[in-house]
């Protein structure tokens, strides 16, 4: 099943009485990724033109001390963006290929509750926790 575009009706929202990944749900999720990646691309162009316009020469040293620790915020938060952006890509080719809200360990519904907490989900919730009392087992040793 590849991705096949439909218009939404206004204020839709996914439930859990539809068929799950139903076309309109698929495309609910796909303007919710768009529209979050959007907006972090906005983010990230507000940090790019903050950063342009900073004041790099401040003469106190506590100021200039501010500076750096205000923009090494800013960096990290936007490397965090990019990644973000780089899972909601990955979401959308899933979107494209058919296999968007299915967990890639099982292949069971991940849910729309979690979708909608965290759209770019590859795991249904008890996969999650697997996999994390595993990194958590094997992180102590």
């Amino acid at each position: 099943m590849t991705y096949k575009p439909v218009t939404l009706p206004k204020d839709y929202k996914p439930s859990d009485k539809e068929e799950y990944m139903n076309p309109m749900q698929v495309e609910y999720f796909r303007e919710k990724l768009l529209k979050w990646k959007e907006d972090l691309a906005r983010e990230s162009q507000n940090t790019v033109d903050h950063l342009r316009d900073e004041n790099w020469n401040e003469p106190d040293l506590n100021d200039r001390a501010s500076v750096e620790t205000e923009t090494s915020l800013e960096l990290r938060t936007r490397d965090r963006y990019r990644k973000l952006m780089n899972k909601i890509d990955e979401a959308l080719g899933r979107i494209e290929n058919g296999s968007y809200g299915y967990c890639e360990d099982t292949g069971e519904p991940i849910g729309i509750k979690r979708l909608e907490a965290r759209p770019i989900a590859t795991l249904s919730i008890e996969a999650q926790e697997r996999h994390e009392r595993f990194e958590k087992s094997h992180s102590e040793d």
